[in-house]
């Protein structure tokens, strides 16, 4: 298995920060426009579509509101047999770190899994910090 973790430093609060990240239905014009083109929602699952036009079904598993910490897993990927996600909002100076978490099979995934996360990380700095 292989574990993926990248981390951006955002200048707001992390409650601003948590606001946007626990809106999982919104991750698309919230969190990672330009990265994310389009987000559905339907009983607990977001279906996300990528930039790429790649589509990703994402269980939510826990949305952690004192922790700051949102978990998901991807359903049904032709790429991925495993994947378990986690994003955690930290404090950080008089600012935020978000903290990205990926854990996937097959280990082959992996580059192109931090791909796709580096994607969203320069997103989400330029949208929080707009």
């Amino acid at each position: 298995m292989a574990t993926i973790t990248r981390s951006v430093d955002v200048a707001l609060a992390p409650d601003q920060v948590w606001d946007a990240v626990r809106d999982w239905g919104h991750v698309h014009q919230r969190l990672c426009p330009g990265a994310l083109t389009d987000c559905q929602v339907e009983e607990g699952v977001r279906t996300v579509t990528f930039a790429n036009g790649l589509v990703a079904r994402e269980l939510i598993v826990a949305v952690d509101d004192e922790a700051r910490r949102l978990v998901w897993s991807v359903v049904g990927s032709a790429l991925l047999t495993h994947h378990n996600g986690a994003m955690q909002v930290l404090p950080e100076g008089s600012g935020s770190r978000i903290v990205w978490t990926a854990d996937i099979l097959p280990h082959d995934a992996a580059e192109r899994v931090a791909g796709f996360m580096d994607l969203g990380c320069a997103a989400m700095k330029t949208t929080l910090e707009g």
